[in-house]
């Protein structure tokens, strides 16, 4: 399985190269104003984040996993070129401003350069996405014991954040202080390397044909339940259409009973008395109660993914706003070493990585031997949630200080100014930031992977990452919002009140954490004895 395991590290560098430094880019070379940058920085994201879901379909229900990975991995290879192009040949970028004293002249980027711009962004970004959430279902797919699957999957997690800090750390070093053209050189290097080390492992892998698309099953149900809108319902389950696995008949729950028409046996006879075959199941007159059951299982965690929404956003402003914040700081590391903006997310990969290695090998065992039950995923995502409003109120308190003393220093009204406060100062919010996602994270995958249908498993991380894809756009949103009607985020953030956004996030996340609270304490698991620890997960 190396193979696989170097197209991973390979995408990932690219993935992490292209996003860690992005926002530096636009702004030193495109003379991108920083709120703007910032904002295609979420977008860009978002995109990354939302379109896995499209990838995810297209590999069940057409093409497979392979066929995906590898076209996906080509057109990230020709989007990530073409970012090189733009760093290599000055022609395709503006002028570099000019500095006049206190204000810099600089020279917008023509419509050919944002056009070459946006569309080695839209490749790369639709590349990438192709290839996030298909690679770890085609790596479990090689392996047949569970316990296999489960280091698998440890594996991809640790390759995935390893690559996460190279990247921040020595590829964006080398972008800022050699040139981009090699920065962005290497990952394009690694993504093709990627690439073509896939290819040349296709005779060891083991591919799993399109089984056709999950999702047609519950668009039948809705489907199913209109055409039977005139049915009567009845209280005798052999009335009910039920799977040809199901030995016993079943009445759908009350929950939501109107979509119990879709299993209710047709009154024109044409699926009277049979039971649900491989043929008569591709339907759109019926389903049987099973599917039934399982849309009615997505309804009811509607609430929990949309509480999930929020948990993201302050994860989104802080990768935008936190690196403004760094390239207004003092990042000197001794006399002749000075740290890229863009890598102060390493300490944040670090702290994830840290609190997930004790939670797996300290926490868990005590918390298994003190505690009557194991921890659920639901308790994980509300520590998760609880640090995440934590770090944002640490990061508005360290946004206080900043401002003081740019003020202090008359610093507010210079064009991008550098305050004398150490960049390590936002190291507290980071870490704090990545212990949240350590507990939400894995929480939210293993809560999904438990609570969605079996024939859904695949998709059910694709589902946390548009999640977190549509909290770069709520972080977009709620920027704009904040413009509109304050003055609190000027292009010079030392003008600005950042410290405000961030105690509006701040509240918003404690509301939403109450929200969280309510859902969670009203949602019954699909068996009980299905909440497994984390050592049942890893083997799932």
């Amino acid at each position: 399985m190396w193979w696989h395991t170097a197209t991973m590290a390979g995408i990932s560098l690219a993935f992490g190269g292209l996003l860690s430094n992005l926002e530096v880019y636009l702004i030193e070379e495109f003379n991108i104003k920083s709120i703007s940058a910032a904002k295609i920085f979420n977008m860009v994201n978002g995109l990354v984040s939302i379109l896995p879901i499209g990838a995810a379909i297209l590999a069940d229900s057409f093409l497979g996993c392979y066929s995906v990975i590898w076209f996906s991995s080509l057109i990230s290879s020709l989007g990530m070129l073409l970012i090189t192009l733009t760093a290599a040949f000055s022609k395709l970028r503006p002028p570099p401003c000019q500095s006049t004293g206190s204000n810099n002249l600089c020279t917008d980027p023509t419509r050919l350069q944002l056009g070459v711009l946006y569309l080695s962004l839209a490749l790369a970004v639709l590349g990438m996405s192709g290839n996030r959430f298909t690679l770890a279902p085609m790596g479990a797919y090689q392996f047949d014991k569970p316990k296999h699957q489960g280091i698998f999957f440890n594996w991809y997690i640790f390759v995935i954040y390893t690559c996460l800090i190279i990247s921040t750390t020595a590829i964006v070093y080398v972008q800022n202080n050699v040139s981009w053209a090699w920065g962005f050189g290497i990952s394009t290097a690694a993504n093709a390397l990627g690439l073509l080390l896939f290819v040349l492992g296709t005779r060891f892998y083991r591919q799993l044909k399109p089984q056709g698309s999950p999702f047609a099953r519950l668009a039948r149900v809705v489907i199913a339940a209109i055409r039977n809108r005139g049915v009567k319902l009845s209280k005798n389950p052999e009335d009910y259409c039920q799977d040809i696995e199901t030995k016993t008949p079943t009445l759908p729950t009350k929950f939501f009973r109107v979509l119990n028409r879709a299993a209710i046996k047709s009154t024109q006879g044409d699926v009277a008395n049979h039971e649900i075959t491989g043929s008569v199941r591709k339907s759109w007159k019926f389903c049987a109660v099973t599917e039934v059951e399982d849309f009615k299982n997505l309804i009811k965690l509607l609430p929990l993914w949309t509480s999930a929404l929020l948990v993201s956003v302050p994860l989104a402003i802080q990768m935008s706003m936190g690196i403004l914040q760094a390239l207004t700081m003092d990042r000197h590391l001794g006399h002749n070493f000075q740290i890229p903006a863009a890598s102060v997310a390493v300490f944040l990969s670090i702290s994830t990585c840290i609190t997930v290695c004790f939670t797996d090998r300290v926490l868990m065992p005590v918390w298994s031997k003190f505690a009557p039950r194991p921890m659920t995923p639901l308790q994980r995502i509300g520590i998760g949630h609880l640090v995440d409003v934590l770090s944002m109120a640490a990061l508005a308190l360290v946004e206080v200080r900043r401002l003081k003393i740019a003020r202090s220093h008359n610093l507010q009204d210079q064009v991008n100014a550098v305050v004398p406060m150490s960049i390590f100062w936002l190291v507290p919010s980071l870490a704090l930031a990545g212990m949240g996602e350590a507990f939400h994270f894995p929480g939210h995958i293993a809560f999904y992977y438990q609570e969605f249908p079996m024939y859904l498993k695949s998709t059910s991380t694709a589902v946390v990452s548009l999640s977190i894809g549509i909290a770069f756009y709520m972080g977009n949103a709620l920027i704009d919002a904040i413009r509109r009607s304050t003055d609190w985020l000027p292009d010079n953030i030392n003008k600005g009140r950042l410290d405000n956004v961030f105690w509006v996030i701040t509240i918003l996340g404690g509301v939403n954490f109450c929200y969280f609270l309510v859902c969670a304490s009203l949602y019954k698991y699909k068996t009980v004895e299905n909440v497994v620890d984390d050592d049942s997960v890893n083997k799932a």
